[in-house]
Formats: C-alpha cells, sequence, structure tokens
C-alpha cells in the first residue's frame, strides 16, 4: 500500500472502492447483516482486513444500542469565548442523551493533527474549531459525523457553523462613521492567518471601510496577540506610530480591552480622544469601564447549531452551513 495511504485512516469509502462494491455493501459485510451474499460479504471483509480497515465508533454503533459521544475541539479552554459554545453543545448533546469529551489544542496548529487523531479513535462524531487542513481531512475522511466552527476555508463537503463577520464588520465601521470617525484602526489578531497572510477579519475590515468611502489601506491594521496583554502591546505600537486614529476595532473583546486600558494609562478619553469597538460579545465586555460596544456572536446558538448538524448527518441527511450573523450592541465606549 502506497505510504500516503497508510497516513491516514481507510475509510468504508475506501474499502468500498478496492472491492468495487457500494459503501452500503461493506456496511452490510462488516455489521454481519444478513442482506449479502456470502461470498460478496468474504470478498469484502478480505479487502477490508488487507486494507487494515477499522470500523468507525459509530458505525459499530449503529449495530446496537450504545451511549453516543461527541467530541468537542476548541482551542483554549482559558479563552472566554468558548464556555458559551461549550453551554450550548453540552445541553443540545443532553438533550439527545448523547455524551460529550472536550479537547482542547491549546491554539496551537502543530497539535491539531494530533488531537484530530485521538477525536477519530474515541468519539463517535465531532465538532471542531479547527485550522489546520491536515487535521480537518483526517477527521472528514474518517466518515463520522463532522461539523467545522468559524473557518471561513472549510473544505467541500464538510459541514459548518459560520459567523457571518462580512456583515458584523459593516455594522460596526458604519456605526463609527456615524459618530464622525474617519481614521479607524483596527487590531487584528496576528495567530490566525488566512491563505494571504492576514486573518479574515482584517480583510473584512478593510473592505467595509472602503465601502463606507474611507482611504483604508495596509497602515490602519496593527497584529495583535490574542490576549488583554497582546491588546495593550498593540496600542502602544499604535500610539508609536504616526498613524493617529480616532476609533479602534478590534479583532475580539479581549484585545479591545487591553487596548482600551491601556489607551486610557495613556491618559486618553474614551470614546473623546479614542472609542474602542470589539468582536464577540464577552461577558467581560459589559463588565469593564467604560461599556465595551461590541459584535455580539450567540456563542450558544453556534454551539447548539453545530449538534443539530451532527444529529441530521446520523440519520443520513445532508447538512451544509449555518451561518450566524453578529449584532452590533451599542455602549459607552463609542
Amino acid at each position: 500500500m502506497p505510504t500516503s495511504a497508510r497516513s491516514r485512516r481507510i475509510t468504508i469509502e475506501d474499502v468500498a472502492r478496492s472491492a468495487g462494491v457500494s459503501r452500503q455493501t461493506v456496511s452490510r459485510a462488516v455489521n454481519d447483516k444478513p442482506e449479502i451474499d456470502p461470498a460478496t460479504r468474504q470478498r469484502v471483509l478480505r479487502v477490508a482486513q488487507s486494507m487494515g480497515y477499522r470500523p468507525s465508533r459509530f458505525a459499530r454503533g449503529m449495530v446496537g444500542p450504545r451511549l453516543t459521544t461527541l467530541g468537542l475541539v476548541i482551542a483554549d479552554v482559558l479563552n472566554p469565548f468558548f464556555p458559551e459554545v461549550v453551554s450550548g453543545v453540552l445541553a443540545a448533546a443532553d438533550e439527545r442523551g448523547w455524551q460529550v469529551a472536550v479537547y482542547s489544542t491549546g491554539s496551537a496548529l502543530e497539535r491539531e493533527t494530533a488531537v484530530a487523531r485521538t477525536v477519530v479513535d474515541h468519539v463517535d462524531a465531532c465538532v471542531a474549531f479547527l485550522l489546520d487542513p491536515g487535521a480537518i481531512e483526517l477527521i472528514h475522511r474518517s466518515g463520522m459525523p463532522f461539523v467545522l466552527l468559524d473557518n471561513e476555508h472549510r473544505p467541500p463537503g464538510v459541514s459548518g457553523g459560520r459567523i457571518d463577520f462580512a456583515t458584523g464588520m459593516r455594522h460596526a465601521v458604519g456605526h463609527l462613521v456615524e459618530r464622525g470617525h474617519r481614521r479607524i484602526a483596527m487590531l487584528d489578531d496576528r495567530g490566525r492567518p488566512d491563505a494571504g497572510g492576514h486573518g479574515t477579519r482584517h480583510s473584512l475590515f478593510l473592505a467595509a471601510a472602503a465601502g463606507h468611502g474611507l482611504p483604508a489601506d495596509e497602515g490602519w491594521v496593527f497584529p495583535a496577540a490574542n490576549s488583554l496583554e497582546g491588546g495593550a502591546a498593540a496600542m502602544d505600537d499604535l500610539l508609536a506610530d504616526d498613524f493617529r486614529p480616532t476609533a479602534v476595532l478590534a479583532y475580539n473583546d479581549l484585545i479591545a480591552i487591553g487596548a482600551m486600558r491601556r489607551a486610557r494609562d495613556h491618559g486618553m478619553r474614551v470614546p473623546e480622544d479614542c472609542a474602542f469597538v470589539g468582536c464577540d460579545g464577552l461577558t467581560l465586555s459589559r463588565l469593564v469601564d467604560p461599556p465595551l460596544t461590541t459584535l455580539m456572536v450567540d456563542k450558544e446558538l453556534l454551539g447548539r447549531a453545530a449538534v443539530r448538524q451532527v444529529a441530521a448527518q446520523m440519520t443520513g441527511a445532508a447538512t451544509g452551513e449555518t451561518v450566524i450573523v453578529p449584532r452590533l450592541v451599542v455602549r459607552a465606549s463609542s
């Protein structure tokens, strides 16, 4: 067998292709169903054994009753974005009598494939925040029900849940323009590059600014680590630059809050000297002083919708994409 074939888990589609039969025939053979010719069963089983095929936990579970385990892969358990997503997944899974196993990649791209391998071997279905194409392909090729969240580069054939930040950015930039701002900086998460070398929200911000007639370019965007401290450091960089914005739109609330606090450390008034807008709608955003204007994402709904997609896949239904549209919540920071 070629090395490339051994580097991933053999799927039921691989066996069907090699044996020259349908996916359903392979399923009947490995599950010892009566609706199959005995000679065909033996041939399919020989092919499956020679290829090293192991039926997924989900496929084996279809033979008899067994508790379904849903794997949930998140980036960082300390990131306050994820608890509400986890809450939505847990609630929707509990309604179906499923158990949930939570895995964290620690926001490390190099760990995603290792986590994906663990998921494929230990759960029946998966909801995941992943960026690495190899990790995504590994889970997809396993044949288990799979929903990929918050990835603008979702591969064909993979179901997903997406946050419509294109609409959100237009609303956020429009709000700032209505308040009289013409120089708006963006603090972008330097840890989530897309194929063009920048985060997706970076591109959406520039498009939204241009749509409102602002001469936005790369000089309006400053990289930031995804944390309060990262936002503060990015604000230092911004204030040391010749570009003097009257408003700052951040990749998320953590970065926005860190930047806003650092601006006040420098004696700046918020929003009189500089307005701030975040993204995600964390609980923390309404507790800071001044309360932060933010693009509110219904994170619990995102988790619940992902579980519904998994449940639909388990019945054989095709699922595509769930879209969550952020809602602009205007507070005193802008």
